[in-house]
């Protein structure tokens, strides 16, 4: 893999033997603070990701991105020889992430006390649908399932609608950045209190159920739940998508008062600012059907650089709703280099997502793209000190690719 580790993690190493995306974007995001990731996949199945999303010269594009800054071997864990050589590497590692049904790991011989017992620093991060104990620990769980439970879907699309999906994997991306975050305070714990390591027990429910806000309180406290009210806010307005003369669509919220206040002088309309009602977000909230038509007749005889620029100009919030292709030539997108360009062995120069964070002393970065499965097996299980006959046994054993 080109280019050598540049971040906070630098001479750490993680072993993701994790599917789909939750596991997979939190190992991501570790390589790309730095941590050295071995990427453990079965060697003819792979990693389901491989198969997800649009292609481009039979080269999954999502996959590129997900598993770049990471090493690829192919082994068959569920096989006695390979489940040995996947200890010997554990033995190896500061951070391990997994997301089988609870109790695989451990009918292979691989569960954390097999583990810890021969490396106690091990991190081990376990991510699951619904958890390792209670009722639903078993169950198959998906994104979708926990983004329909957590309220997130009761709470999104029209009011007159039914409950909405998102069209991306909300859930598991969210989980992902959690577990990343788990597993540097596990990290921190290890360094404060003698090289211990612990288990991380993640579901993709608990980030979500957080994300979504205050509803749980709310239900509680008050026996209300929260229902749809579309690009409107419960908390403010005017605050939805408005459209522009020239078809272009803009998001407008109003948390603050005084943000609020100057788009309705902005629109024209600073006797609206005057009435009792309009000082507190709740309030606004009220007359979204008034605070809506004065802000939407205005931006609707507008193209959307006029708009942007009176905006701009008057110190309130906006930001257009951008197609993927239109953030690419953002120019804070630029300034701050959000995308960044990865040379990819097979489609040569790629535009990505870049580090989701800024560090001044330690920035981190992206060394590769995803890598074809099973391309670094034999340069990981040499390191482990297995001789080029004992490789070629087992790959012909199925047990390696």
């Amino acid at each position: 893999m080109a280019g050598r580790p540049d971040g906070p993690l630098a001479g750490l190493r993680v072993l993701d033997a994790s599917t789909i995306l939750a596991g997979p974007l939190a190992a991501q995001i570790l390589g790309d603070y730095g941590a050295e990731v071995i990427k453990v996949e079965h060697p003819t199945k792979g990693d389901g990701m491989r198969g997800h999303g649009l292609e481009k010269d039979g080269q999954s594009l999502w996959w590129k991105m997900i598993s770049r800054n990471k090493r690829t071997i192919g082994l068959h864990l569920g096989d006695p020889d390979g489940a040995r050589i996947f200890r010997k590497l554990a033995g190896t590692a500061d951070v391990m992430i997994e997301n089988f049904r609870p109790g695989t790991l451990e009918r292979w011989g691989l569960g954390y006390n097999a583990l810890s017992a021969e490396n106690p620093g091990l991190i081990l991060l376990r991510v699951t649908g619904f958890g390792q104990t209670g009722p639903y620990a078993r169950r198959p769980a998906f994104g979708t399932l926990v983004e329909a439970m957590s309220g997130f879907a009761h709470l999104t699309g029209s009011p007159d609608g039914p409950p909405t999906l998102p069209a991306f994997g909300l859930a598991d991306s969210i989980a992902g950045v959690a577990g990343a975050a788990a597993v540097s305070m596990a990290l921190y714990h290890r360094g404060t209190a003698g090289g211990q390591g612990q288990v991380i027990d993640l579901d993709l429910l608990s980030p979500i159920m957080t994300a979504v806000g205050p509803g749980v309180v709310y239900a509680d406290q008050l026996g209300i739940d929260q229902e749809r009210t579309g690009n409107r806010s419960q908390n403010n307005a005017p605050r939805n998508t408005y459209r522009t003369a020239d078809g272009h669509w803009l998001a407008i919220s109003t948390s603050a008062n005084q943000v609020a206040e100057r788009v309705l002088k902005l629109v024209g309309r600073p006797d609206v600012v005057d009435e009792p009602w309009f000082a507190t977000g709740r309030e606004r909230a009220e007359h979204a059907d008034l605070l809506d038509a004065c802000v939407g007749d205005w931006i609707g005889v507008r193209t959307r650089e006029e708009v942007m620029s009176a905006f701009e100009s008057a110190g309130a919030a906006v930001a257009p709703v951008y197609r993927p292709s239109e953030l690419l030539e953002d120019p804070q997108v630029k300034a701050l280099e959000l995308v960044t360009t990865v040379e990819d062995e097979d489609l040569g120069p790629m535009r990505m997502q870049n580090v989701m964070w800024r560090m001044s002393r330690t920035p981190g970065g992206v060394r590769g793209t995803g890598r074809p499965l099973g391309r670094d097996t034999d340069a990981v299980l040499a390191e482990l000190g297995l001789d080029p006959g004992t490789i070629a046994e087992l790959r012909e054993r199925g047990l390696v690719k």
